[in-house]
């Protein structure tokens, strides 16, 4: 018998205010609705992941911090959402605070990896929210990875740090997970009405030539109003530009990992 092992893809940016964890909840709903099974693993202590998708984190029991701590399994705190086919596993603001705790582990950079891989069998995909900093969470996200996404906004400084994630993920590469691949860079908050987006656009092109999606996702109202109901914008308006591009951007990803 074939075991199929879930597509873990880790969304990072050391920049915030990309529209990372957006992309995350949304790749994640959009991939579920095409009957793949995925959970999403909200790493960045500030959880807007898990809020977005409805959940109060000062209800929540147990989340990543007691994953990433040994205290409990992955298995135990991952939670299903309201959509078909698709878990979470939550966190809260504590999990800032494992990093210091984490530093004396032995096998510091790969808790998240052999957490992800008692549950792997059990996914098509999953999709790690990783902080915006490159910290010892995001190498833990970039090395239980087999690829990585990175959202760029089409606004002035967009490239601004890449070349240092790209330098880190090289490094995560050669020394923990040679397996890792760039899947793509996805263009947020694009406005093809000003021209600042559609320069910048243009140059994310040229350095990152065919590793940039062709589905670019436009600054859209209804995106940024479902996280405050607690759904993802395919739920919130499926009809909505935001919801059209995300679905599209899903069929993409799912095209780049059957390759």
């Amino acid at each position: 018998m074939v075991i199929i092992m879930a597509k873990v893809i880790c969304i990072t940016n050391q920049k915030g205010g990309v529209g990372k964890t957006t992309t995350s909840v949304n790749l994640a709903y959009f991939l579920a609705k095409d009957k793949n099974r995925v959970l999403l693993v909200d790493f960045d202590p500030q959880g807007n992941a898990s809020s977005g998708l409805g959940l109060d984190k000062t209800a929540l029991e147990a989340s990543m911090t007691e994953v990433m701590l040994g205290a409990m399994a992955l298995t135990d705190i991952i939670q299903q959402t309201s959509f078909k086919n698709f878990d979470v596993a939550p966190t809260t603001p504590q999990l800032a605070n494992v990093e210091v705790e984490m530093a004396a582990m032995k096998n510091k950079f790969i808790v998240l990896k052999k957490a992800l891989a008692t549950v792997a069998e059990d996914y098509d995909y999953i999709i790690i929210d990783s902080p915006p900093s490159l910290s010892l969470l995001t190498v833990n996200g970039m090395i239980a990875a087999d690829y990585l996404i990175l959202p760029v906004q089409t606004e002035f400084y967009a490239l601004e740090g890449v070349a240092q994630l790209l330098e880190s993920m090289a490094m995560v590469k050669k020394a923990m997970n040679p397996q890792l691949k760039l899947l793509g860079v996805v263009a947020t908050m694009y406005d093809k009405r000003t021209s600042l987006s559609v320069e910048v656009l243009a140059e994310v092109r040229k350095y990152f030539k065919d590793k940039v999606f062709q589905t670019t996702i436009p600054r859209n109202v209804r995106v940024a109003e479902a996280p405050s109901h607690g759904v993802p914008v395919g739920a919130y308006d499926k009809f909505s530009k935001g919801a059209k591009a995300y679905k599209e951007f899903a069929r993409e990803v799912e095209e780049r990992t059957r390759k």
